[in-house]
């Protein structure tokens, strides 16, 4: 569940190894790529922390991070 704290939001992500994780960051980025929106994230092994708001908007969640999270849930569901 993303929670929504010091105006991001924020969701972690944990998959089997570092392949699956690298996979699942490369789906996203082409998500985000084609949104023109773009996530902070950290990747550590098999752990991935993503952390979403919106820059052009002064730092505050919006419907395009909520979006973003949406496409986010339905491509590590595919994971």
């Amino acid at each position: 569940m993303w929670k929504e704290q010091n105006n991001e939001l924020v969701k972690s992500f944990e998959f089997k190894d570092f392949v699956e994780a690298f996979g699942f960051m490369s789906r996203v980025a082409l998500e985000a790529e084609k949104m023109q929106h773009h996530p902070n994230w950290c990747n550590v092994y098999n752990k991935v922390e993503i952390h979403l708001t919106s820059h052009d908007a002064g730092d505050v969640v919006t419907d395009k991070d909520r979006a973003l999270a949406k496409k986010i849930d339905a491509i590590s569901q595919n994971s």
